[in-house]
């Protein structure tokens, strides 16, 4: 997770996918098929792929428990208490998963009231961003350990360790998620990923959103420079959680989201053939409700209602065997409601780039300009959207897409060409 900043899976039946958009030309946006624009799984960490879902990660479906649990150490007294650094990321991580899955999902957590105390000083853990794997295995054998007695580890999907931050040894970039390929065992269950959270009081915006959005199965999107100087964000900019969460829309893309099962597979346009296509994409956010629930929970007093909506959310051209190109509509609203620009948001997706690698990447319709240089964590991609009026032509893809006007209920009619590629 970068700490610069200066400059329900896919549906196991593949049921038929048709855009509810209107259709001109030859092409046209055809039923699903898996071959088409699904990409397929590969052994990329946190790959791309949606055709199946790695069942050794919980699905972000219902409702999902999560246990917080506070560690202190010998060698430093908290300055902070449990339920302070409890509502350092709830219910703002709950809320954010709220709205970007239309209410599909609720995060639940169920954070301690107490320190429980490790057995050693935190200096003895030797923490840090690339940790070892001895001292990493170290603290977390003594953490379970610690929090057994109390914690019955069977009801919870999620598992927060969270630790003083104050404490001398901790250092607050080396909050991640940890992937055991030997799991823990605990109370009959096996813990195959924990979230070691060692953030400052208070702590990076979304943090927890980010790294919560790993034990989903969500990779990396940032580009981290190989002497950790210059520019983190140069993949996706502002554009999804998994790149930065300082970004201003940091809403998950559209891919993610059918990912994640968040999307109907009628809602993804498969765009294949070499004419136009004309189809209306319904705004990203839109059936995410409204940014000011207290609780961020359906049904809840003064929580947002939740509606998925029935229109295109993605459309997506096939640009080979483990790429594609994706269409999206993005703008000033829920987790967006901060972004720089809106229009149509056009980006890479390869299934065999592993998290960190670059899986996917905006494609910027403006390359010669740059917007929000006060606040973007990349000025560069601020203005990547394609806006209304304008046409644009994919670099190396040959793909047009062409933003044609805006319907009365703000959705964006789009005509997008192939070409050759498809």
């Amino acid at each position: 997770m970068p700490k610069l900043r200066s400059t329900a899976a896919v549906a196991t039946t593949m049921s038929a996918l048709a855009a509810t958009s209107i259709l001109t030309g030859p092409s046209v946006a055809e039923p699903f098929s898996p071959a088409a624009c699904a990409l397929h799984r590969t052994e990329a960490h946190h790959s791309e792929g949606l055709d199946t879902w790695n069942d050794g990660y919980p699905r972000p479906a219902g409702a999902l428990d999560a246990v917080m649990i506070f560690l202190s150490f010998p060698d430093s007294r908290p300055d902070t208490t449990p339920a302070e650094l409890a509502a350092d990321h709830f219910p703002a991580t709950s809320r954010f998963y709220q709205q970007a899955s239309y209410g599909r999902f609720t995060l639940r957590a169920h954070p301690l009231k107490h320190w429980l105390r490790m057995p050693r000083p935190s200096t003895a853990y030797a923490i840090r961003r690339d940790w070892s794997a001895a001292d990493r295995t170290a603290y977390l054998h003594d953490a379970i350990a610690a929090a057994d007695g109390e914690v019955d580890f069977s009801r919870y999907d999620v598992v927060y360790l969270v630790a003083d931050p104050d404490a001398p040894g901790v250092d607050s970039d080396a909050t991640k998620v940890v992937n055991l390929q030997t799991p823990l065992r605990a109370d009959g269950t096996d813990i195959r990923r924990v979230v070691t959270v060692f953030e400052k009081h208070p702590p990076d915006r979304l943090v927890l959103a980010h790294e919560t959005g790993h034990v989903f199965d969500l990779p990396d999107l940032y580009h981290r420079p190989a002497d950790g100087k210059g520019d983190w964000d140069t993949y996706v900019g502002d554009w999804d959680l998994m790149g930065s969460q300082f970004g201003l829309a940091p809403d998950l893309f559209a891919w993610h989201k059918w990912k994640l099962g968040w999307l109907d597979p009628r809602q993804v346009a498969c765009v294949r053939g070499t004419g136009p296509t004309r189809l209306t994409l319904e705004p990203l956010t839109a059936g995410s409700g409204t940014a000011g629930s207290a609780a961020g929970v359906p049904g809840a007093a003064g929580a947002p209602a939740f509606g998925l909506g029935h229109g295109t959310k993605l459309a997506v051209v096939r640009t080979g065997p483990d790429s594609v190109l994706a269409f999206e509509a993005r703008g000033p609203a829920g987790n967006d409601r901060a972004a720089c620009r809106q229009g149509v948001l056009v980006y890479r997706v390869r299934s065999g780039e592993a998290s960190g690698g670059g899986p996917i990447e905006v494609v910027d319709a403006h390359p010669g300009t740059a917007a929000c240089w006060e606040n973007s964590v990349y000025p560069p991609l601020a203005d990547a959207p394609v806006a209304l009026g304008e046409s644009f032509t994919v670099p190396g893809d040959g793909v047009k897409v062409e933003v044609e006007e805006r319907t009365a209920s703000g959705a964006w009619t789009v005509k997008i060409t192939p070409g050759l590629v498809g």
